[in-house]
């Protein structure tokens, strides 16, 4: 069944995210993942939303979610997303 990961983020750092985001496709592409969206919030229409950005990623599954978050690749980058950004990443089955 298809798979997305989601994250949202509040960016500290431009230049150092910046660099952080250069590096991720690479990272996704031998786990088939492709970035969907990458956008900036305009409003909250409802509810509470801290953070400004959102990126969302399609897998072919969630296991490949798994295999691309425990691999080397997407571990690597890291410690400048870390020094970049406040994130939360999560999977999700996809209906369609």
């Amino acid at each position: 069944m298809p798979a997305r990961l989601i994250g949202h983020v509040n960016v500290r750092d431009a230049a150092r995210w910046a660099q952080y985001r250069s590096r991720v496709p690479a990272t996704l592409a031998p786990w088939g993942g492709e970035l969907l969206f990458r956008g900036r919030r305009a409003d909250v229409l409802a509810g509470e939303q801290p953070y400004t950005e959102t990126v969302v990623v399609r897998f072919p599954d969630l296991a490949s979610i798994d295999g691309w978050h425990r691999s080397a690749a997407c571990h690597a980058p890291i410690p400048i997303r870390e020094a970049a950004a406040d994130l939360t990443l999560a999977s999700y089955e996809a209906d369609g």
